[in-house]
């Protein structure tokens, strides 16, 4: 297994980080890995707010629902879903931008975005830092948008804390990978005794590492899915301009 592969497998979310700025190459070589990853229709309909300013960085931390090592860690980066760069380029080709009122376009700025953020991730743990996405910074998408004067047709999707880890923490463990990667078709009929397997898995590893919070796996996501928990991301991305009519 080459170093890549193996460090991926190894994945653990930081939120703990050093007094250590990152330097200026570095993050300049994890911002342009981003940069050259895929989108769809090479639309690079995705853009990066890089955020170092500690007061900024406080302030997101408090929008994101107080999540402290935002603050803690030297750099965020916020990615956005930016179809007002989409509709210069539309307007100059003389024609009419339609797509933002699609629920395709908001999916598509979704998964290239979801990309963007995996190769941040990716090539700032290959440079020796910590990471944790951030999808909290939907919680009140307005305030971020005016933080980071983000103009129309765009919107924050979701971030990501880098830094030198404090703490590494544990590596959590995940569902069977049975209930990951299908083969072939989709296996629905073993999915019930995967996830009772996991619950069990995941309260033996809260008890190991003493966190007397953590719950099993259906009842942690119950606790969000059972609600829409950030109602503001729809409205306000309708002001926006998206539209999810078509």
């Amino acid at each position: 297994m080459n170093a890549t592969l193996e460090q991926m497998q190894q994945h653990r979310s930081i939120r703990s980080y050093q007094d250590k700025p990152v330097p200026a190459e570095v993050l300049d070589a994890i911002i342009q890995a981003a940069w050259h990853g895929p989108t769809s229709i090479n639309g690079q309909q995705v853009s990066l707010v890089v955020v170092q300013d500690a007061a900024r960085r406080q302030k997101i931390a408090e929008l994101a629902g107080g999540q402290p090592w935002i603050a803690q860690a030297p750099v965020f980066i916020t990615v956005v879903a930016d179809f007002y760069k989409t509709r210069l380029g539309v307007e100059r080709a003389g024609k009419q931008q339609v797509i933002h009122d699609s629920v395709e376009g908001f999916a598509v700025a979704a998964v290239d975005a979801g990309i963007t953020l995996g190769n941040l991730m990716t090539a700032a743990r290959s440079a020796g830092l910590g990471v944790v996405p951030i999808g909290g910074i939907r919680r009140n998408p307005a305030a971020m948008i005016d933080l980071l004067q983000l103009p129309e047709l765009t919107f924050p999707l979701a971030g990501v804390a880098i830094g030198y880890a404090a703490d590494e923490g544990d590596i959590k463990p995940r569902l069977p990978l049975a209930s990951f990667a299908h083969r072939e078709r989709y296996n629905a009929a073993d999915l019930p005794g995967h996830i009772a397997a996991y619950d069990a898995q995941l309260a033996a590893h809260w008890q190991r590492i003493g966190r007397d919070d953590g719950e099993p796996w259906s009842s942690n996501t119950a606790r969000y899915y059972q609600q829409v928990y950030f109602p503001q991301v729809a409205p306000v991305a309708r002001q926006q301009g998206f539209g999810f009519d078509q």
